[in-house]
């Protein structure tokens, strides 16, 4: 959905606030709307359907229903979520269409279903949700209207992506470019660490000047029972599920040293200083890389997406009913927040990159 590929320019769409007609309008963007019967609809096909309820919970990051009851088991965060999602589909859908001129092909719509697809199966495996059943019969499962809209939604959201020139296409040919020219990010590194309590910083930071080696400085101020073994932790290639995780904690610290601003981590009920160190490194091939250099593609769009996407929304004129909550300002830009509770909003966004796992030190 259009929530993960993030959408980028900046709109130029006059942002009149438009006027609900009544309360027979649940929302509306730039004079497309929703009407309180649909959106009900819409979410009472959420608890009906179980499979279609875990993967649009999965995208919203927040159960949007209680399956199998009533209108009552519908909760304020699922209400908020869910808005926030049409609201968002409607205003990119709206500029593409009125600014770029964008009417899908039967072609682009069965690449749009496709895409939607791959997303709610993406959005399920982020959130470790084994969902019943296939994105498909998710799909299917939806009322006629909403995933006519959801399909519409997405080919504008492919191709308002598809248009930009901060994006980089996700092919063959782009991977390997972008593998290449960022090599040594994909190196299989070898680690050591040191975990040091608070107390003894300064004398660890004065070791490191006098130009002690790692196993010599976790040897000696490291509380972590690798430092027996000169705070040896094993090594990760590409292929691990820590690998992004401990190429972040080394940073660009040259191999063979510790860095001089530690991370925090808690350990032992308490909260101690962390050093992580590269000791060797050895090239990967593409072949290897291939999933991270995909992710760290992903990310760099979805960074670039997320600015303008809030943009986009910043012009939109958007209305709402109250009884979903209220359109305002947060910190990570315009999005319905939960009704009376002056609070950041809730998750009705996604990224595309799969959120980090602990690091193994950690």
């Amino acid at each position: 959905m259009r929530r993960v590929i993030l959408f980028l320019v900046l709109a130029v769409i006059g942002a009149g606030w438009y006027g609900l007609s009544g309360s027979t309008v649940a929302l509306a963007v730039n004079g497309a709307s929703v009407s309180e019967s649909q959106f009900h609809a819409e979410l009472r096909s959420f608890q009906t359907n179980p499979g279609l309820f875990c993967y649009m919970s999965s995208l919203a990051n927040t159960a949007l229903a209680k399956p199998g009851a009533g209108r009552d088991t519908v909760t304020v965060a699922g209400e908020t979520a869910w808005a926030n999602i049409r609201i968002e589909g409607l205003a990119i859908d709206k500029y593409v269409t009125v600014a770029l001129k964008f009417r899908p092909t039967a072609a682009e719509l069965a690449a749009a279903t496709t895409s939607l697809e791959g997303e709610l199966s993406q959005a399920a495996a982020q959130t470790s949700n084994t969902c019943p059943g296939t994105p498909a019969q998710a799909l299917a499962a939806m009322p006629g209207e909403l995933r006519r809209a959801e399909i519409e939604e997405q080919a504008s959201s492919v191709y308002l992506l598809s248009k930009l020139n901060a994006t980089i296409p996700v092919n063959a040919s782009t991977i390997k470019s972008y593998f290449l020219s960022h090599q040594s990010n994909y190196d299989k590194v070898c680690v050591a660490v040191a975990v040091v309590s608070p107390s003894n910083l300064s004398a660890f930071a004065a070791a490191q000047k006098k130009g002690l080696s790692v196993a010599t400085l976790a040897k000696q101020f490291s509380v972590d029972p690798s430092s027996a073994k000169g705070g040896a932790y094993g090594c990760f290639a590409p292929s691990s599920s820590s690998f992004a995780s401990v190429r972040n904690d080394i940073g660009t610290t040259a191999v063979g040293h510790f860095p001089t601003a530690p991370l925090s981590i808690s350990y032992n009920g308490g909260t101690y200083a962390l050093f992580v160190a590269a000791t060797s490194r050895t090239p990967s091939t593409l072949a290897q890389a291939q999933g991270v250099v995909i992710s760290d593609i992903q990310s760099q769009n979805a960074t670039s997406a997320n600015t303008v996407k809030a943009r986009i929304l910043a012009v939109a004129g958007v209305a709402l009913d109250p009884t979903y909550g209220r359109w305002g300002l947060g910190s990570s830009g315009p999005a319905v927040f939960v009704p009376a509770l002056p609070a950041e909003p809730g998750p009705a966004s996604t990224s595309q990159l799969t959120t980090a796992p602990t690091t193994p030190y950690q």
